[in-house]
């Protein structure tokens, strides 16, 4: 069932067996798995069934460098659904190499392998609607995809990696339904937590202090609680809640909030290619299943290995909006709407806005010599994307010539002074806000650097054109400040250790020192990969619903009914 917190009384206790803090992909996904149990499941969200102003401003707060990361009020929704209300939808697993401990990485290793998430991938690809479980473009089509760039073969890259691509499905309004009729699952919408209530030892939790929308407190009792509110949130959570642990809970040795990783990842460059225009291919291609797939250009392990770096894909883009010079229609229309495309996308698509006048008249002027195209683009947006139930993924436009740039996403390394801590300001509960110091370091850079070198000597080796910085980008650390943090990637506040000295929780994803709090989501993750999160958050989400099914046939509960309400 599905019920608003705001019809709940002053001081009620509700119980459960299980009580999961937030409805993301994370938490749906562990509520519908834990269903099979046969418990009771209460889940708990700080939303409604769709994002409102009052609960979207409990995500305020502040950032040291908003010229590297966004507002923390941005890219996080609190609803039914969490963040997949406005995912774009790419899924891609980790790579095996992610998961070792790497010796040139300070701080990457996880206490599990990649053998132990990878079998819950086609379960999670299921689940996010993306289709098969396959990530070879020679198979993951009939006859195999387009190339990328036809004849070429890069000596340091895998051409063969794609990504895949969800509806994207908004797990609030694909799962609702199943979440309402489900009879041992209970949605509680509107509720927010603000603390969680520890035994006099420490090493327990009894129960969660919870305020409606209209500030009307009760209680949450439970055998186990698991926190799936993001990145974010959850240290905010677990450092609030300092009444038994002083420095909060889960944060003996000061990792709670460390170790904060989004990705390195921009637009960079400017790659003409020689030959016709039949021969670049950039855009998708469409699985039996309908499924949208797109080729990546992934560095080689063994030359991670070998160079000391990060893992990291690059993407052929079109050319920077921002530019003029690309001459192409569609791509001058897109920056000329910029005010009226969300913050989300706007800040990826026409970031570096130059604010002289000039660029807007050049702007103009493409868009009005290049009709035809502007049209094309909109009728193709209106039909597939805007239309669709499938949606085309994302923007791509063919360049009038063929120029292009180069879209990357990086790996950030782990770094202990990349933080999400409490600000002085509260919220309208009297919770501290977040104040995010997010930074990164010099081996981040080298990873983007050194891997954009070895792109252009291949291109060069094989003649199929040429790769170089483009005008207004001196050097790679410039391009990195200028794009800063991935937005929506929230990864490794509270990460996974083989001890308390290494991490925040264990490798089934309790914290260490609490005997019933688990933590679901990117928090946990040890390391950040190349590959956007929620594909992984998934899978981990149903390895530890499969740990918490085993571990609760030992579990001596006292709950007698489901979500019953004292």
């Amino acid at each position: 069932m599905i019920e608003d917190a705001n019809d709940i009384v002053r001081d009620a206790v509700l119980r459960a067996h299980i009580c999961i803090v937030g409805a993301g992909p994370a938490g749906i996904t562990l509520a519908r798995e834990l269903a099979r149990s046969g418990q009771s499941i209460l889940l708990i969200e700080s939303g409604g069934v769709a994002p409102d102003e009052t609960a979207q401003a409990l995500n305020a707060g502040e950032v040291v460098d908003e010229a590297l990361h966004s507002p923390p009020d941005k890219y996080r929704q609190r609803c039914l659904g969490g963040s997949t209300a406005i995912w774009g939808g790419r899924c891609v697993p980790f790579d095996p190499i992610d998961f070792e401990t790497r010796s040139w990485i300070d701080g990457a290793s996880w206490p599990l392998s990649h053998a132990d998430v990878e079998q819950y991938y086609p379960v999670a690809n299921a689940v996010c609607e993306a289709g098969a479980y396959e990530y070879d473009a020679r198979l993951a089509t009939n006859g195999g995809m387009r190339p990328l760039l036809r004849g070429f073969t890069a000596e340091h890259f895998d051409m063969n990696g794609i990504e895949r691509f969800s509806c994207p499905t908004n797990f609030g309004l694909r799962y609702g339904p199943a979440l309402r009729t489900a009879s041992n699952i209970r949605v509680l919408l509107n509720a927010t937590v603000t603390r969680l209530d520890c035994s006099r030892d420490g090493a327990r939790i009894e129960g969660l202090s919870v305020r409606n929308s209209h500030d009307i407190g009760f209680s949450v009792s439970a055998d186990r609680f698991v926190l799936a509110m993001g990145g974010i949130e959850i240290p905010r959570l677990l450092l609030t809640s300092n009444d038994v642990h002083a420095a909060g809970i889960g944060n003996v040795n000061d990792l709670v909030g460390r170790y904060y990783m989004c990705h390195i990842a921009g637009t960079v460059g400017s790659l003409r290619v020689n030959g016709p225009r039949d021969s670049v291919w950039h855009g998708y291609d469409v699985a039996d299943d309908g499924t949208y797939c797109r080729r990546r250009i992934a560095l080689l392990p063994d030359i991670q290995a070998r160079r000391g770096l990060g893992n990291i894909v690059f993407r052929l883009h079109h050319p920077r909006i921002t530019d003029p010079s690309h001459r192409t229609g569609p791509l001058s229309s897109i920056y000329l709407a910029q005010k009226f495309i969300s913050y989300e996308y706007a800040k990826r698509l026409v970031s570096g806005t130059p604010s002289a006048r000039l660029p807007w008249m050049r702007h103009l002027l493409n868009a009005a010599t290049d009709p035809f195209s502007t049209a094309g683009f909109l009728a193709h947006w209106l039909r597939y994307r805007t239309l669709a139930e499938r949606k085309f993924p994302s923007v791509i436009i063919r360049p009038r010539t063929n120029l292009f740039s180069l879209d990357f996403n990086a790996e950030q390394v782990p770094n202990a002074n990349s933080r999400v801590d409490l600000a002085t300001a509260t919220d309208r509960f009297g919770n501290r806000q977040v104040r995010i110091d997010w930074r990164y370091s010099g081996q981040d850079v080298a990873t983007v650097s050194q891997a954009f070198n070895l792109l252009r000597d291949d291109v060069a080796e094989q003649g199929i054109g040429t790769l170089e910085l483009a005008a207004g980008e001196p050097d790679i650390a410039t391009v990195v400040r200028r794009d800063g943090a991935y937005g929506g990637h929230h990864i490794g506040t509270t990460r996974m250790g083989s001890s308390m000295a290494s991490g925040v929780v264990d490798s089934n994803c309790k914290v260490f020192g609490v005997n019933n709090l688990y933590v679901a989501g990117s928090a946990v993750f040890a390391t950040s990969s190349q590959a956007n999160p929620t594909l992984t958050i998934v899978a981990m989400a149903l390895r530890l619903a499969d740990h918490l099914r085993r571990d609760g046939q030992h579990v001596s509960g006292t709950v007698a009914q489901p979500a019953m309400v004292e």
